[in-house]
């Protein structure tokens, strides 16, 4: 068996061997239907391109994984633990909430519906939890959790493309072993089941799933996939933005919702992650919503399980055990995942964190309460926000992380606009996970698949549709 590596060294001299390559595999990103609208028509499906990506799988450890995977039917089980404590959401978040605008605002509305004391019976929860492999001074690897995204977890739509196109261009390259390492990752099944199920639990045929979007909708290709599954169980989906629910939403005496005369089952959030994402008439169709029957995927505690701050906290010692008590070998598997993170609250643990990082920035990644992509602080950048917000409430809208030294591969970037050249490139690893309980008891709780994007190590931060990351399937080795 050859090595990709290997075989990208010698393809890479061969400029018309390469050119002829990559232009087969945009030819099948358009056949396989790997495909994303444009950032110059980003509303219009009549001029699109392919969804970038690269040519050839970058390798994987196996190991990485498998843990990844094995663990993630218990951080969705962490997850929907810590949506339903609402003591340790107060307690984790309560700087937070001082410091940063949006998520006191989602805590708001949080706090206005425990208030007023109903609560949906059916929870469905669509995580990804990224990871990168860390590689050891003494060149082993170690996987290392980035985040859990509880909130608009995409592209596995476009990733469930993305397989057979590498199978083939490993075959097309004279690869045969190698192509036979790709395995399919029909993500997007299992991650529907979970809303197919909402939907039956919610006992209304005629009632919809509503997708909750965005108004410049580069992704909307993404989510015709996911819509078809839906459509192909006989389930009713809907588009409408926030405005369109603000304008067309309402509730009945039961506390049911409506849009637009239709009766709403399932809420399913592609959108409103972001600060940016609201305005004040916006909040007001949160609000609407979270107050309905509509099963919300996520509700908003769910949403506030997956912040970095509660990131932070949950690696503190002990505070996993609170979540599984006599359960030492999760807690164990749990953690086992962490890398350091360290708190910016005002106090002395705050200030002691503060000094290392102005000591030491390059060790290190600053983050805020966001998600997305884009949103992190490296080297001189952490100096420049630490001496602006050190002696102040301010900096507790942050946390603080050590810096992952991901392992390295080489591999062509495949992007509309982006010269060919081979890159040195780093990897995360996503894994999805879906589940559902409902009176109390989880009636499905999956790990769905997986996923692999991938970026030049020239960026530090990442995202798809930012420009940088690029989707990618596993090598295994």
């Amino acid at each position: 068996m050859m090595t990709t590596e290997v075989f990208l060294q010698q393809l890479i001299s061969n400029p018309d061997r390469l050119n002829c390559l990559v232009e087969e595999a945009k030819e099948l990103a358009f056949q396989h239907g790997l495909l994303m609208r444009t950032l110059e028509t980003p509303n219009s499906s009549e001029v699109v391109t392919y969804a970038p990506f690269t040519l050839f799988p970058t390798p994987v450890p196996r190991a990485a994984l498998l843990q990844a995977l094995d663990v993630q039917t218990h951080l969705n089980t962490l997850v929907d633990k810590i949506s339903q404590d609402p003591d340790f959401l107060e307690e984790a978040l309560a700087g937070a909430i001082q410091a940063d605008d949006f998520t006191a605002k989602l805590f708001g509305i949080y706090r206005q519906v425990q208030q007023e004391g109903w609560r949906q019976s059916i929870v469905v929860g669509l995580n990804r939890c990224d990871y990168m492999v860390d590689q050891r001074e003494d060149g082993t690897p170690s996987l290392k959790q980035i985040e859990i995204n509880t909130i608009a977890a995409g592209a596995f739509g476009m990733g469930d493309c993305l397989p057979v196109v590498h199978r083939h261009i490993l075959r097309s390259a004279g690869l045969l072993e190698e192509s036979e390492c790709i395995q399919d990752t029909n993500t997007t099944p299992g991650m529907m089941a979970a809303l197919a199920k909402a939907w039956e639990l919610y006992g209304q045929q005629k009632a919809v799933i509503l997708f909750l979007v965005e108004d410049v909708q580069t992704s909307k290709l993404d989510h015709r996939y996911i819509e078809k599954e839906l459509w192909n169980r006989n389930i009713p989906v809907i588009r409408r933005k926030f405005e369109e629910v603000s304008r067309g939403g309402s509730l009945d005496a039961n506390k049911n919702l409506f849009i637009d005369g239709l009766e709403v089952a399932v809420v399913y959030y592609r959108y409103g992650y972001m600060p940016d994402n609201y305005t004040e008439q916006t909040w007001d169709a949160r609000l609407l919503v979270e107050r309905s029957l509509a099963v919300k995927c996520p509700d908003i505690s769910t949403h506030l399980a997956g912040t970095k701050k509660v990131q932070q906290v949950l690696a503190r010692p002990g505070v996993l055990e609170k979540f599984f008590p006599d359960q030492p070998q999760v807690v164990e598997q749990i953690r086992a995942t962490f890398a350091s993170l360290y708190t910016l609250d005002m106090g002395a643990e705050g200030d002691q964190t503060v000094a290392m990082a102005l000591a030491n920035p390059d060790e290190f990644v600053l983050k805020p309460q966001r998600e997305g992509g884009g949103n992190n602080y490296f080297g001189e950048e952490i100096v420049r926000v630490l001496q602006e917000v050190k002696g102040d409430k301010r900096r507790a809208a942050y946390i603080l992380m050590d810096r992952i030294r991901p392992r390295t591969e080489q591999n062509i970037l495949l992007r509309r606009g982006l010269p060919l050249k081979l890159s040195t490139v780093c990897s995360e690893i996503g894994v999805y996970g879906a589940y559902v309980r409902h009176e109390g008891e989880m009636v499905l709780n999956e790990a769905a698949g997986h996923i692999l994007r991938t970026k030049s190590t020239k960026h530090n931060d990442g995202g798809i549709y930012s420009g940088v990351t690029v989707l990618d399937s596993p090598f295994v080795i």
